[in-house]
């Protein structure tokens, strides 16, 4: 089953790629490694607000991060083409607006990682992670991610 049907199957329409708030590009190429911009939680067109540990739970922090999963396979269709070219997602970084006392940043990611398995397979998709809880994210979202992948 190739990705796009997977993603079909899931009910997932890709987004366009976001314009980029400040002075970044979305992504950037360097040989067949493909490294995403860090991409904000957004809800209803919106940055997703709030912090985890605070107004948000760990599940709706989980339901942002996955948002954020589709957000990048949006760009990185944009960056190769064709998904079905994805060799492997190598790492995954989240930060995560979080009260002090917040300690599930690495449960709040597992949205945006486990939905990398479901559309690539665990061989493609497992990848390594970063999480971390920080005290703000532009805009005041809740998650932003950050994507490297490699491409055939």
């Amino acid at each position: 089953m190739s990705v796009y049907d997977k993603l079909t199957a899931l009910g997932i329409t890709l987004p366009p790629v976001a314009t980029p708030a400040a002075a970044y590009v979305p992504f950037a190429r360097t040989g067949n490694l493909v490294f995403l911009s860090g991409h904000i939680a957004r809800k209803d067109g919106k940055p997703w607000v709030g912090q985890l540990g605070g107004a948000l739970g760990t599940d709706e922090g989980k339901q942002a991060a996955r948002a954020i999963a589709i957000d990048l396979l949006g760009t990185l269709h944009a960056a190769v083409g064709d998904l079905n070219k994805v060799k492997r997602i190598v790492k995954l970084m989240s930060l995560v607006n979080s009260t002090p006392t917040f300690t599930e940043q690495h449960l709040v990611t597992n949205g945006a990682s486990e939905l990398m398995a479901e559309v690539f397979g665990i061989e493609k998709g497992a990848h390594a992670r970063s999480a971390f809880g920080v005290a703000q994210i532009p805009f005041g979202a809740c998650v932003e991610i950050e994507l490297i992948a490699e491409t055939e």
